[in-house]
C-alpha cells in the first residue's frame, strides 16, 4: 500500500537522570533530507539515530528535535585558552591594519569553531538509550505515514475513476462524432459543385478525416494506462512509478484533445485534465 511522506511521531524518556523528548516531523521531498536538532553532549548518537531514520523513513524531509532537560548533566565545556589567543591576536592584527580601532573582538571570537573544549561525560548506555527512543518514534511516524497513505489512495482512486468514467462518455460521443462531419462535409461539396456530388472526392475527405482525427487508439491506450495504474497503487513505495504512468495517461488525454474536433469531447478532455492534475499534486507527498 502507498505511504505519504507527511508524518508525525513522538517519544518520551529518562536517560542518565535526564527527561529526553523527542519529535520527528516529516514532509515531502524528492531525496531523504534529515535535520537533526539535539544537545553537543549526544553527538555520539548521531550516526545510530541517521541509520535507524534511513531504515523506517526512507524518503522526505524529515525534521528531529531531541530536548533534554537538566541538559547540563550531559557535559563540561572548558574554553580553548591556546586556540582563543591564536584568533584574536589574529583578528587584532588584522584591524590595526585596515586602521580599526575600538572593535571588540570578545564577541567575535566565541563564534569560532573549536573555541571551546567539551569534556562529555555521557555513557554509552545513554547514548545507546537515545538512539532507542529515536526508534520509537521514528515507527510512530511511520504508522502515521501508512495511514496517510490510505487516505490518500482513496482520493486518488476517485479522482482515476472519475477519469474513467470521462473515457467512458467520450465513446459514446465518438460514435456520432464520424456521421455527423459525414454530413458535413457532404453539404460543403454538394454546395461546392452547385448540387453534383463527387463521390471520389467525398470518399477521399473522409478517408482524410478519419486518419487524421481517429482517436480509438489513444482511448485504448488511456484505459489500460488507468487499468495498469490501480494495479500499481498497492504496491509499497511506488509514487515514483505512479509519477511515470500518470505522465503517459496525460500524454493520451492531450492527443484525444487536438485529435477529437468535437466540442463535447473537448469538454470532456479538459475535466479530465483537471483530474489528472489533483492526482499529481497527491503523488508529490507519496513515497
Amino acid at each position: 500500500m502507498l505511504q505519504s511522506m507527511t508524518g508525525y511521531g513522538s517519544a518520551s524518556g529518562r536517560l542518565g537522570g535526564k527527561k529526553i523528548d523527542i519529535e520527528i516531523r516529516s514532509l515531502n521531498s524528492k531525496q531523504q533530507d534529515i535535520n537533526l536538532r539535539m544537545p553537543f553532549f549526544y553527538n555520539k548518537a548521531e550516526p545510530g539515530i541517521r541509520s535507524v531514520i534511513a531504515e523506517l523513513l526512507d524518503r522526505g524531509k524529515i525534521d528531529i528535535s531531541i530536548n533534554v532537560a537538566n541538559a547540563k548533566d550531559g557535559g563540561v565545556a572548558t574554553l580553548n585558552k591556546e586556540l582563543a589567543k591564536h584568533y584574536y591576536n589574529e583578528l587584532k592584527s588584522f584591524a590595526k591594519e585596515i586602521n580599526e580601532k575600538n572593535t571588540p573582538f570578545m564577541p567575535l571570537l566565541s563564534r569560532f569553531p573549536d573555541i571551546f573544549k567539551v569534556e562529555e561525560t555521557v555513557k554509552e548506555a545513554e547514548v545507546e538509550g537515545l538512539v532507542v527512543l529515536v526508534k520509537k518514534a521514528a515507527q510512530s511516524v511511520a504508522k502515521f505515514r501508512i495511514a496517510e497513505g490510505k487516505e490518500l489512495v482513496k482520493d486518488i482512486e476517485k479522482n482515476l475513476s472519475s477519469i474513467e468514467k470521462k473515457v467512458a462518455e467520450i465513446e459514446k460521443l465518438d460514435v456520432l462524432r464520424i456521421p455527423k462531419v459525414k454530413e458535413k462535409l457532404k453539404a460543403k461539396i454538394s454546395d461546392g459543385i452547385k448540387g453534383q456530388m463527387d463521390l471520389n472526392r467525398f470518399e477521399q475527405e473522409i478517408i482524410y478525416f478519419i486518419e487524421k482525427f481517429d482517436i480509438n487508439e489513444e482511448k485504448a491506450r488511456l484505459k489500460t494506462h488507468c487499468a495498469y495504474f490501480k494495479e500499481n497503487l498497492q504496491e509499497d513505495k511506488g509514487g515514483r512509478k505512479l509519477g511515470f504512468i500518470s505522465q503517459e495517461i496525460g500524454r493520451e488525454i492531450n492527443t484525444i484533445g487536438s485529435k477529437a474536433n468535437d466540442s463535447g469531447i473537448q469538454k470532456l478532455v479538459v475535466e479530465m485534465k483537471d483530474e489528472l492534475e489533483k492526482i499529481k499534486e497527491q503523488l508529490l507527498n507519496v513515497l
